[in-house]
């Protein structure tokens, strides 16, 4: 094995190891003093010319790279699957059924601000479109569902959106009234929490009358409506009778 084929294999293993492009000042560190880089690489290009890689200079360093006609076979397709947020789920509801709606109509619905990366990720899905401009101050622009979401869903038309005993059937909406609904998910007290709160308001009431004015101000089951100020008693906001 000859001094020359040595330093080819050489400069090739360091090339190939590299992650990035390589200088010369770098490539010669790897070789003896003597060896005639230029040539080196000139020959190892050309070795290289008619392979599926190319040992090629960019921007005066060198690096091998993949052959420029096979480059569009390289080329890998993908589909990736993204679940909807929860705020783009509700947001393509709203369009479905209000529209044609404006961001404003679908913020009051929700009652919620709504970003832009919602509308953003309904859009790049191709399920809603702009429909025009609202005839009103700052003409708003309105939104609607285009023909992909029909497709997408398997819709023949709006008109085959599913109506209201259809989402309660299929358990999309509580059946129950809207009060219970809230009180069984603890959206709203129940009615002995109510009646104990109560209960403690009208205790503490009691307590704070007693400590600022006395316990003679509070009512009692010993008070009677014929109870009146007696000799020697003060009333409130009067003097001391004779």
């Amino acid at each position: 094995m000859t001094d020359r084929f040595q330093h080819l294999r050489l400069l090739e293993a360091v090339l190939f190891a590299s992650a990035e492009p390589l200088a010369p000042a770098e490539l010669a560190r790897h070789l003896p003093e003597d060896a005639d880089l230029g040539a080196l690489l000139e020959e190892l290009s050309g070795l290289y010319a008619n392979r599926g890689v190319n040992l090629v200079c960019r921007g005066e360093r060198w690096a091998f790279r993949t052959a420029p006609d096979l480059a569009p076979k390289m080329l890998l397709e993908t589909s990736v699957t993204r679940k909807l947020s929860r705020a783009a789920v509700e947001t393509l509801a709203i369009i479905a059924y209000h529209q044609p709606v404006t961001r404003g109509e679908i913020e009051e619905i929700r009652g919620v601000a709504l970003s832009r990366g919602t509308l953003d990720t309904l859009l790049e899905a191709s399920w809603v479109r702009p429909k025009g401009r609202r005839r009103t101050p700052g003409r708003p622009v309105t939104w609607g569902t285009s023909p992909g979401f029909l497709d997408h869903f398997g819709l023949e038309s709006l008109d085959s959106l599913p109506g209201l005993a259809e989402l309660k059937a299929a358990g999309l909406l509580d059946p129950r009234p809207a009060i219970a609904a809230l009180g069984a998910k603890g959206g709203l007290p129940g009615l002995e929490d109510v009646e104990e709160e109560d209960d403690e308001t009208e205790e503490d009431a009691e307590e704070l009358l007693a400590s600022d004015f006395g316990e003679d101000l509070v009512p009692g089951d010993d008070t009677t409506e014929d109870s009146a100020v007696g000799p020697g008693a003060t009333a409130i906001g009067g003097s001391e009778k004779p």
